[in-house]
């Protein structure tokens, strides 16, 4: 589920809106992806699908492909968490690291980077591709702790509560739910006009559900 939200409803969406904006035969094919995209957050949110508005045969495929084939590139031993996260630098992004490596579990490490991709997106979609965001990794004794921080106006009071009912689960899916599954926490902290930082921490001893997959 995070994995779609992640990718294919961000795509969707921005295929209606564009869809939309152009008009002509794109204005009907963003029509049909605004269409799949409310069908497919009702999905992932645990709600049912009329079988009409997906294809069924194309989404069993596509899961059973997912669990049954072997994942040969997946390291046994710990990997640093440095190298999975170091791609996300870029003119509008700094990112500060430790000066030695950062060994985490694999599963673990990939949702952490995951949950840190997640909170970027989420800066480019609501403050703007101009923003400028910062990474701040700092390996503790007992936890791995990943700072997000952003210079936007701040989320208002009440708003991911309202995201999260009307299904639109950037914070509480992709963000809150991988940290969760880690056995760690996601806190977001927001103040109108000062940005939006998001701290991750995950025990390096991790007891969650991603550590046994």
């Amino acid at each position: 589920a995070r994995d779609i939200h992640d990718g294919v409803l961000q795509v969707l969406a921005m295929v209606q809106r564009r869809g939309s904006t152009l008009g002509g035969e794109a204005a009907e094919l963003g029509r049909m992806a605004g269409e799949q995209e409310v069908a497919l957050r009702t999905l992932v949110s645990g709600g049912m699908v009329p079988l009409s508005r997906v294809s069924e045969d194309a989404a069993l495929g596509a899961l059973v492909r997912a669990v049954d084939e072997p994942d040969d590139d997946n390291p046994v031993g710990p990997v640093d968490l440095r190298s999975l996260l170091a791609p996300y630098a870029g003119a509008r992004v700094t990112f500060s690291e430790p000066g030695a490596p950062v060994p985490l579990a694999p599963a673990a490490a990939r949702e952490l980077a995951a949950a840190v991709g997640a909170a970027l997106d989420n800066v480019r979609k609501h403050v703007g591709a101009d923003a400028r965001a910062w990474i701040l990794v700092e390996d503790e004794p007992d936890e791995v702790v990943v700072t997000v921080r952003d210079d936007g106006p701040g989320i208002p009071e009440g708003r991911l509560a309202q995201a999260e009912g009307e299904g639109r689960l950037g914070v509480a899916l992709s963000i809150r739910g991988r940290l969760r599954d880690l056995g760690g926490t996601a806190e977001l902290v927001s103040v109108p006009g000062q940005g939006t930082e998001v701290e991750l921490k995950v025990p390096k001893v991790s007891t969650g559900r991603a550590s046994t997959r």
